[in-house]
């Protein structure tokens, strides 16, 4: 039971950052999965993956009842994006952990120095 507990701690505030800023899901869902659940870290981000659907289908549905999408810029992105997150998925099964670590670290420090000077 305590692990549902934390699961749900985990999904609220996942997917209320989610609504908030349009994005978190793996940014948030990745970590917490690895230092509050201890799941090994390629799960974890495959994991993340499949949890950030549900949350983009509510997510859509609102900004879409607000008008706030461009559905321009969603289809081009789109295209790129599958073809991007198929070779991303086949990539993870072939990098280490230790690679996987630092390249997610990096990434979440460049993403913060950005916004932050931003």
């Amino acid at each position: 039971m305590k692990n549902k507990l934390k699961l749900i701690l985990i999904g609220l505030s996942t997917g209320f950052i989610n609504g908030l800023f349009g994005s978190g899901g793996g940014i948030l869902i990745v970590p917490s999965l690895i230092y509050i659940l201890n799941i090994e870290r390629h799960k974890a981000h495959a994991t993340a993956i499949s949890i950030i659907l549900p949350l983009s289908i509510i997510s859509t549905y609102i900004y879409m009842k607000n008008n706030l999408i461009d559905f321009n810029i969603v289809f081009f992105i789109s295209i790129g994006a599958m073809i991007g997150s198929f070779f991303g998925a086949k990539f993870l099964n072939k990098i280490s952990t230790t690679v996987l670590k630092k390249a997610f670290s990096l990434l979440i420090i460049y993403i913060s120095i950005r916004l932050i000077i931003l």
